[in-house]
């Protein structure tokens, strides 16, 4: 009896437990498929019509995505996204796990963490302000620091081989200290004793870095990786804010294309398959990616 009683109560209890994290699960649900789902899903159904916003859509089948194959500017853009990313992501995750790094061995300050943060806290369209106006040809303060060093002064946004990498730089100021919080919150979960044993062995500190950070980082790597990529083609409002694509379409990334079609143009359809591609492309490296780095294991298990 005894026996029945107390399995029926961790039947209940078990049931509770259950309900509790759906409970709290349900808001980011109903967030997700109302913000993400539903309009996925629609995008999808007007890429397969011609559809300016002023009428009624109408069915074209296939024709926006062949008509994707043979646009050019649909194919540049992708490139200078996929430069964009070249240019981005190996300093941002770097700097970021060297700024971790070194916040681990020589201070846990609160302080220092919201400052470091504190970039990425601000809006995308302030930030790309800031930095327009801190790097104008004429009137920027770089510039003129650069003047006072004997240096001459630099196009940075406005010039067409220094505009992208303007861009990148931005950007990895931004998210430099994300990326250092998500990989700082790693390494305190690795055992201190690792170290020591490692010590003890006659390790050096690049060795216990390189066979025993570098491993036991790689869950954090695999979601710094995926969603940096992830973030770095969608880039659109920096671009938007100091270049608007320019200057001659050295930063007309893929997005951006897409904006300007979609509500430039009003060629909803055409856009909407872009976008799908996009997606496709995007879940497709996010597969792999994940794959290759085996996402699914934990060398502390």
């Amino acid at each position: 009896m005894h026996r029945s009683r107390r399995a029926g109560l961790g039947q209940v209890l078990a049931a509770r437990e259950t309900w509790t994290a759906w409970a709290m699960l349900l808001p980011a649900v109903v967030g997700l498929v109302l913000f993400y789902g539903w309009p996925a899903v629609r995008a999808l159904q007007i890429s397969f019509t011609d559809w300016n916003l002023l009428r009624p859509p109408r069915d074209v089948g296939w024709a926006n995505y062949a008509r994707l194959l043979e646009d050019d500017r649909f194919w540049h853009g992708l490139q200078l996204s996929l430069a964009y990313v070249l240019l981005n992501i190996p300093l941002q995750t770097a700097l970021g796990l060297a700024l971790a790094v070194a916040m681990d061995r020589l201070t846990r300050s609160l302080f220092v963490k919201a400052v470091v943060l504190l970039p990425y806290l601000l809006s995308n369209v302030l930030v790309a302000l800031v930095w327009l106006w801190l790097l104008d040809p004429v009137l920027g303060i770089v510039n003129h620091v650069l003047t006072a060093l004997g240096s001459g002064p630099q196009p940075f946004f406005a010039g067409p081989d220094q505009a992208l990498l303007s861009v990148a730089a931005v950007n990895v100021w931004r998210h430099m200290g994300l990326v250092a919080m998500l990989f700082l919150a790693g390494l305190q979960n690795i055992p201190r004793s690792l170290y020591e044993a490692a010590a003890l062995e006659g390790a050096s500190e690049w060795q216990s870095f390189r066979r025993i950070t570098l491993p036991l980082l790689r869950p954090v790597m695999v979601f710094v990786l995926v969603t940096s990529v992830t973030g770095s083609i969608q880039i659109f409002d920096t671009v938007a804010v100091t270049t608007q694509g320019g200057p001659a379409g050295s930063t007309a990334v893929v997005v951006h294309y897409i904006v300007q079609t979609a509500f430039g143009y009003l060629k909803m359809g055409y856009a909407s398959a872009m976008s799908m591609v996009l997606c496709a492309l995007m879940l497709a490296y996010t597969v792999v990616q994940m794959r290759i780095m085996r996402a699914d294991q934990n060398d502390l298990a």
